[in-house]
């Protein structure tokens, strides 16, 4: 593959090894781990992971990365401690290869996440996250502000509430451009997400909830109640505003300001009287 299609896919391949050593140690990963590694381009964390003893199953769209891959873990991959798939993220069958590697445990998530696609993995993973524990994750910086943001700040927005519902998250440590090849002109982030056992918020429907969250943030300038009733006939709802204040819930509001217990509120009072997508 060409650097012109390494440039498409947002490839920035990790060239420090203290910066993967940093990622590692901060998690406390132990011999006993199982790892997905998504994108392991060069091999700069994969060394690192391996190296604490742990199994890691590397998933890498890049035939001629897997080709350098292969020649530079031969002794790993024989031992079966590094197991090598050549295949897209976001579309191979984890469940199926998360069940090779650990058919009755969970696998730990590390990645340096190719920006352009970031937002799309991390929403497949939580898709599957009934396979993992939890997610390490090198990002752009604005989208690890995004899943962080807390409600009434501009980042807060629909990927903060599926990623704030499903995983306690925090960030541990910025990382400069210099240390990427090619250098990026953003900085970078990485962020820790521990998937919960259950839910931020308890939701009668979930469909319902995220349907919900995504119609209020459809246009994050307009009040929930003008994007309630842009939504109003998808919810089969008939007074976007009375359901707006049964759920205790200013119509004058805009949907940045909401807290996860705020949507789940509005969301069971839509799914009680008999709202459905």
């Amino acid at each position: 593959m060409g650097k012109r299609k390494r440039k498409r896919l947002g490839q920035h391949f990790l060239v420090d090894g203290n910066i993967c050593r940093r990622m590692v140690r901060t998690v406390n990963l132990v011999p006993q781990d199982a790892v997905l590694e998504i994108g392991p381009g060069r091999g700069a964390l994969t060394r690192v992971l391996l190296e604490t003893g742990v199994r890691v199953l590397a998933v890498e769209v890049d035939a001629e990365l897997v080709d350098h891959l292969t020649a530079q873990f031969v002794h790993e991959i024989q031992s079966g401690k590094l197991i090598l798939v050549t295949d897209d993220i976001l579309k191979t069958d984890l469940e199926a290869l998360c069940r090779q590697v650990r058919p009755d445990g969970l696998l730990r998530v590390f990645g340096n996440l190719p920006y352009n696609i970031a937002t799309a993995v991390i929403q497949r993973l939580i898709e599957y996250r009934t396979h993992f524990s939890d997610m390490t994750l090198m990002l752009q910086r604005e989208v690890a502000e995004r899943i962080l943001s807390p409600p009434g700040n501009k980042q807060y927005g629909y990927l903060s509430v599926v990623v704030q519902y499903h995983c306690e998250g925090k960030k541990l440590f910025h990382v400069h451009p210099a240390v990427f090849r090619p250098i990026p002109k953003v900085m970078s982030t990485v962020v820790h997400l521990r998937f919960r056992h259950q839910p931020a918020v308890s939701v009668e429907d979930e469909m319902l909830f995220f349907q919900l969250v995504s119609a209020l943030f459809t246009e994050r300038r307009k009040t929930v109640l003008n994007n309630l009733k842009r939504a109003a006939r998808r919810f089969r709802l008939v007074d976007p505003e009375k359901s707006l204040r049964d759920a205790h819930i200013d119509p004058t509001r805009r949907a940045e300001t909401l807290s996860l217990e705020e949507f789940a509120r509005l969301a069971n009072q839509l799914s009680r009287s008999g709202c459905r997508v």
